[in-house]
Formats: C-alpha cells, sequence, structure tokens
C-alpha cells in the first residue's frame, strides 16, 4: 500500500446510545486532497478525529499504509490535525510556534531554523517571523497552523473545518493556498467541511455523508454530474427534480409522463421499463430561458413553457424561478444585456420559455 493511504475498515461508532458512524469503509489514496463533506452531525468530525486517534472506534480498524493505527495514541500516528480554532500558542511569535515541534524533537538548532525558514517561506509569512498571534489576521493565523503541521512532515494532514471562521473572500484565498500548498508537499490531506463549494474546489475525490453513513465518494465531477440519489443531487450546488411515470422505451431515450411537466424526454443512464417510477435531476445552469419560443429545436430538446415567478439579481448572472403548472424551476441566465444590442429583458411575471437538452436529464431514482 502506498504512504499516505488511509484504509477505514468497517469503523462504527456511538455516543449515549445514538449510533454517529454506521459500519463505515473506504480508503483515501495516498498523496490525494480528499474531502468529507457533509451537514452538522453527519459524522465527518468524529470520523476525522478517529483517523486522529482523538476519538476510539467501538468496532473495525483503521490504517496509515500497512500499518494499523486504530489503538495507537495521537503522538505515535504519522498525522497532524489543524482545528477550526487554528490551537496557536499566544506567547509564541510566529517562529516559534512553528517550531515548536521540532524543539519538542530536539532538533539541531541550525536544522531547526533553515525547517522553519523553509515553511515561513512556503506559507508567505517570512516577513511576519516575529509578530504574536494576536497581531495576525485569521488568514495569517491559518497559514501558522498550517505551517506547524507540516515542518513536522506527517504522511496526512487533517483539515477540520479550517476556513470556517473565515469571511467570504479570505476563505476563497485561503482554499488557492491550500491546494498550492497540498501541490507543493505532496502528501495526503483529508479536508472535513459542510461548504459543498469549498469541496469542490479543490477536491481530488469528496465523500458525501448523511446521517452517520457515506452516500457516495467520487470526483468534484462524479458527485455533482452523477449523484447517486436526491439527497447529495440537492446538497451538492442547485438543481431542479422532474417526477413521473415512464411511458416509452427507446435504444438511447426514454420518455416519462410527469403531472407538473407533462411528457419529457430523457437519456437512459440506468435501466427502466414501461410503467417505472422515476425521478429526473436537471441543473439550473443547463436550463435556457427565453422569451420566444425558438425558432429551430432539435429533437432532443425539452421544452415547457411557464411565468417568471422570482428574479434574484447576483452582478453577473440572475437566477429566475418559474412557475411551470404547479411546480417552481430555477434557471440561471448569464447578463448579456450589456453586450448583445438584441438580448431580451426577463423580468418578473413575464411568460417564458425553459428549455433543456434530454441528454442533461439525468436519471437518478428508478422506483420499479
Amino acid at each position: 500500500m502506498r504512504q499516505g493511504n488511509i484504509k477505514i475498515d468497517s469503523i462504527s461508532k456511538s455516543f449515549d446510545g445514538v449510533e454517529v458512524l454506521k459500519n463505515i469503509s473506504f480508503e483515501i489514496k495516498g498523496g490525494e486532497f480528499f474531502s468529507i463533506l457533509g451537514g452538522s452531525g453527519c459524522g465527518k468530525t468524529t470520523l476525522l478525529k478517529m483517523i486522529a486517534g482523538f476519538i476510539e472506534a467501538d468496532s473495525g480498524a483503521i490504517y496509515l499504509g500497512d500499518k494499523e493505527i486504530t489503538h495507537l495514541n495521537p503522538n505515535e500516528r504519522d498525522v497532524n490535525t489543524i482545528f477550526q480554532t487554528y490551537a496557536l500558542f499566544p506567547h509564541l511569535s510566529v517562529y516559534d510556534n512553528i517550531a515548536f515541534p521540532l524543539k519538542l524533537k530536539k532538533t539541531d538548532k541550525k536544522d531547526l531554523d533553515r525547517e522553519v525558514r523553509k515553511y515561513l517561506e512556503m506559507v508567505k509569512l517570512s516577513d511576519h517571523i516575529n509578530k504574536y498571534p494576536a497581531q495576525l489576521s485569521g488568514g495569517q493565523k491559518q497559514r501558522v497552523a498550517i505551517a506547524r503541521a507540516l515542518i513536522n512532515k506527517p504522511k496526512v494532514l487533517l483539515l477540520d473545518e479550517p476556513l470556517s471562521a473565515l469571511d467570504a473572500k479570505l476563505r476563497q484565498h485561503m482554499l488557492i493556498e491550500l491546494d498550492n500548498i497540498h501541490e507543493e508537499v505532496g502528501i495526503t490531506f483529508v479536508f472535513v467541511t459542510h461548504d459543498q463549494q469549498e469541496a469542490l474546489s479543490v477536491s481530488d475525490r469528496i465523500a458525501v455523508m448523511k446521517g452517520g453513513e457515506i452516500l457516495q465518494i467520487g470526483t468534484p465531477s462524479e458527485i455533482y454530474e452523477s449523484p447517486s440519489c436526491s439527497y447529495v443531487a440537492n446538497f451538492i450546488g442547485e438543481t431542479n427534480f422532474i417526477g413521473g411515470e415512464v411511458v416509452e422505451v427507446g435504444e438511447q431515450f426514454g420518455f416519462m409522463e410527469s403531472s407538473s411537466y407533462g411528457r419529457i424526454k430523457f437519456e437512459l443512464d440506468k435501466k427502466v421499463e414501461i410503467g417505472n417510477k422515476v425521478i429526473l435531476t436537471i441543473r439550473p445552469e443547463k436550463v435556457k430561458i427565453s422569451k420566444s419560443k425558438p425558432r429551430y429545436l432539435d429533437d432532443n430538446d425539452n421544452i415547457l413553457n411557464g411565468k417568471i415567478e422570482e428574479v434574484i439579481y447576483s452582478g453577473f448572472q440572475s437566477k429566475f424561478f418559474v412557475t411551470v403548472g404547479d411546480k417552481l424551476f430555477s434557471t440561471f441566465k448569464q447578463h448579456v444585456d450589456f453586450y448583445e444590442e438584441d438580448a431580451e429583458s426577463i423580468l418578473w411575471k413575464d411568460e417564458v420559455y425553459v428549455i433543456w437538452d434530454s441528454t442533461d436529464s439525468y436519471l437518478l431514482e428508478v422506483i420499479e
């Protein structure tokens, strides 16, 4: 097994009779940026703390490389953890905070100084070497915590919601920094977050959790484009759901009848039979919106007409909620008004058409 690989084998954990992890098994590849994503109380932080050694499993085993670490103390694992609170020593300078792990190992002063300055340079804090935590911004504190964790040269870096205390712009900046640092050091990063955009932005793979179980593991593209269930589809980004009954099945496409939307064409991503109840998901950015019915429609296009119920403006684009029958359908429209002379302005209560290619109707669930 490659260095930095983590294997979680049938891990379970209960607190006060409540099962928070339910027989979980999966592997994290050495050197990858792996995110554990889920809502509050799903068990993601408990799982991270088990890998770190702060919580012991009721059953199952954890391996780092070829070595079982299930019952080892935290300081006996080749793992370092960064917490939400950074846990910096307020009475020590930036230099001494980063140097602390090497001082515990009684590292030679010359080697210690070289290593501290190397990691200060990596996290772009060389100009703040003599400052104390109280003199630093949130992002700078985060960088100190990262450098202090990495100077130990662990096989795995565990990050527990490390960006949650930062404002939105700083979070985006720190995500880029984390990704760059990961590329530079090449070790395994395990990143716990409730923010789906963070996970999509930096991860090689993502595990989506709910109620102590893992619902899906995949690349950001796989999780977003091919969700395993309605919860994953709804949790990762925004989407439209259409439920109905299959009325026709061809070689590549099928047709369903929806009480709200009528006859809908979809690609056969899964095996279905006539009479099956199915749920489709269509991402809003894959839906076109127009005040005029298109002159030319492809055979694969689905088209619905409705009325604008709500418009949410967000600068570079607007989000439109369209009432179709008794349901709301959401779509996005790029702000082309400023550079297309003939662009149509779509306003509240306008009658509109929503159009999407049937290959973008992902067959989410089949209920026989």
